[in-house]
């Protein structure tokens, strides 16, 4: 498992659906491996399981049967939670949930200052973490006073300060707005390109097409898992689990069954411009 970061292996987690005690499962016997240093985009309807899996991904939520390893540590190992959470960070939907603090760079020190870090290297973190989100020139203010876009780079910061070897993703840009969500998307591929494991949670296609591989779940399963060219030259499949496909894919879908002949590896609006104009 050395090249492996998360493992779930057989995972299934069950919730008390009402006062019947009635038991639902979000996650039924699923297998995923995931590779360090890979970005991948797991996107599903509601109530899929993805934002289940995610949170079983740093032991936010325990399995209920099978396993979720991380690195070579079980989550349910009890002895292992603190270097769980050191390996793999997560940055959630609404930020105003992550930041804790009233001045920009403290919310950002926060998590280095609980793990016992030394206070001169928290300083050098968070200034690096708030440069690596664009943020350093907002370090002084309160994040109060922050738009949704920066309030959420403000969360990456702290989760990056911490030094994870992985990120979980779960639908970061849900509550943003376009150019706030293309400039999340843009931070979460550089923090890749340096070699940090990116796991994104998404329900925007365009998003998961940006990743070098796509799971697809559906009733607390695996549907589809394959690159972006891979899932995406099968529109028909994707829409009959009542998903969207991407706005180039779409179109070049429908051209295609006019006879038109559009390869099937155009899945961004980039290939599609490009492909009209060669």
């Amino acid at each position: 498992m050395s090249d492996i970061i998360l493992k779930a292996e057989n995972l299934t987690f069950e919730y008390i659906q009402d006062e019947d005690g009635e038991k639902v499962s979000a996650l039924d016997n699923v297998s995923i491996e995931i590779e360090k240093g890979s970005f991948t985009a797991i996107i599903g309807r509601n109530g899929s399981g993805k934002s289940t899996f995610a949170k079983n991904a740093n032991a936010l939520l325990l399995p209920s049967s099978g396993t979720m390893y991380v690195g070579s540590m079980d989550t349910k190992d009890e002895s292992k939670i603190w270097d769980i959470r050191q390996l793999v960070g997560m940055v959630f939907q609404n930020p105003d949930n992550q930041l804790v603090s009233s001045i920009v760079e403290d919310d950002v020190a926060f998590g280095p200052e609980n793990l016992g870090i030394e206070p001169e290297v928290i300083r050098q973190r968070v200034d690096e973490a708030l440069t690596d989100v664009n943020m350093y020139q907002h370090r002084k203010k309160a994040p109060h006073m922050l738009s949704g876009g920066q309030k959420q780079r403000v969360a990456i910061a702290g989760t990056i300060a911490m030094r994870p070897d992985c990120i979980v993703f779960d639908e970061p840009t849900a509550m943003l707005d376009p150019s706030g969500r293309v400039e999340v998307m843009e931070i979460i591929k550089k923090l890749n390109s340096e070699g940090i494991t990116c796991i994104l949670i998404t329900h925007f296609m365009e998003e998961a097409a940006e990743a070098d591989r796509v799971i697809i779940m559906d009733g607390g399963h695996v549907v589809m898992d394959g690159t972006p060219s891979e899932i995406f030259a099968q529109p028909d499949k994707i829409r009959d689990i009542n998903l969207d496909v991407p706005v180039a894919v779409d179109i070049a879908d429908r051209l295609r069954k006019k006879g038109i002949d559009v390869p099937l590896n155009i899945i961004s609006t980039e290939d599609l411009i490009k492909w009209v104009l060669a």
